[in-house]
């Protein structure tokens, strides 16, 4: 009876632990997953864009009129201004759609001082995407036109990526909502642990039985130890008698 016991809160340490084994590992993995999602979800600030396949974000303060324009894509290029503070501001091209230009008008206006009134930035969004050699050329040629009076870099094709970056932020392109195959693996796994779990709680795991088997066979193999001791130790006492005996 008393081994019975034994075995069974054996048994039930193992199952204690393996479910917290599981338990612990299915949560860095959804945890693991729930980043990933996060970090898909992100939206980059245009400056620290580092791939073409990153959303992007930018706060333009100014715009220029369209500079060139891509018939076959349906897009047109501008200037625009991301002013930081009154002091810090940096130029970037972007590309929106021509039948977007009504919603960018206000701050085109303002920036070519048509109109008195203080425009609020716009917050823009899109994917980087590397600028074609035709649009730099037109760029370097209009820049001139666009730039603060005070801003006195001539910029040349040398130090274009300097100043302007080598992509412009294409707003004509929505979020794509890419599949990640590794949130599923991650998924995937942590449900297998869930089921383990519930497999040993209700004593369905083989892992649980193997350890039972194994317990067992140690149980078996330390009760012929000691059947064995007990027989040489008895061995040995009754040896130890007879050397006693006095022969007379």
């Amino acid at each position: 009876m008393a081994k019975s016991k034994r075995k069974k809160r054996i048994r039930m340490l193992v199952k204690t632990f393996l479910c917290c084994i599981y338990l612990l590992i299915s949560f860095v993995l959804i945890f693991c997953s729930f980043r990933l999602y996060e970090k898909d979800k992100e939206i980059i600030k245009w400056k620290d864009v580092e791939t073409t396949k990153q959303y992007s974000t930018l706060t333009i303060s100014q715009m220029s009129e369209a500079f060139a324009v891509i018939k076959e894509e349906d897009i047109q290029f501008h200037f625009v201004i991301e002013q930081e503070n009154e002091k810090v501001w940096h130029t970037y091209l972007i590309a929106i759609k021509p039948s977007d230009y009504a919603k960018y008008k206000p701050i085109i206006d303002y920036t070519y001082e048509r109109v008195k009134t203080k425009q609020n930035p716009i917050t823009i969004y899109g994917y980087p995407v590397k600028i074609p050699n035709k649009i730099k050329d037109l760029a370097i040629k209009n820049i001139k036109n666009f730039v603060p009076i005070e801003n006195k870099v001539v910029l040349t094709e040398k130090n274009f990526e300097q100043y302007l970056t080598d992509t412009y932020l294409d707003t004509t392109k929505e979020k794509q909502k890419d599949l990640n195959y590794f949130i599923i693996i991650l998924l995937l796994m942590s449900f297998v642990l869930l089921v383990l779990t519930i497999f040993t709680i209700f004593d369905k795991d083989k892992i649980v039985d193997e350890v039972d088997h194994i317990l067992e066979k140690e149980i078996q193999e330390s009760k012929k130890h000691k059947k064995k001791k007990n027989k040489k130790d008895k061995k040995i006492k009754k040896d130890q008698s007879n050397d006693d005996i006095e022969v007379i």
